[in-house]
């Protein structure tokens, strides 16, 4: 696996649905500028690291409080899910994830 693909990051079953604002660029390949997760909207300030597989594509990325998210899109079904979240978030942060 490349850097930043461990088995500790492979998405579970349960994967949580995302609200996702996207871009799609000159050839019409989606990338994620925003998601919202819970009541918390995350602006993604830099794409880190993207790949495919045969069903989803997956993007590793930064938010706007460093955190570092791991999102994969379904191009069949058009749907966006949070795959992994890196890290973890610092104390004050880590209750307030979702609200």
């Amino acid at each position: 696996m490349e850097c930043g693909r461990t088995a500790a990051h492979q998405p579970t079953e349960k994967a949580l649905k995302l609200h996702v604002e996207s871009y799609a660029g000159y050839r019409g390949e989606e990338e994620p500028r925003a998601f919202t997760l819970g009541q918390r909207r995350f602006a993604v300030l830099e794409i880190l690291d993207r790949w495919l597989e045969p069903r989803h594509r997956y993007f590793k990325v930064r938010a706007d409080d460093n955190r570092q998210f791991i999102v994969r899109h379904d191009s069949a079904s058009d749907e966006w899910e949070l795959a992994a979240l890196v890290g973890t978030a610092p104390a004050a942060q880590a209750s307030s994830l979702l609200h």
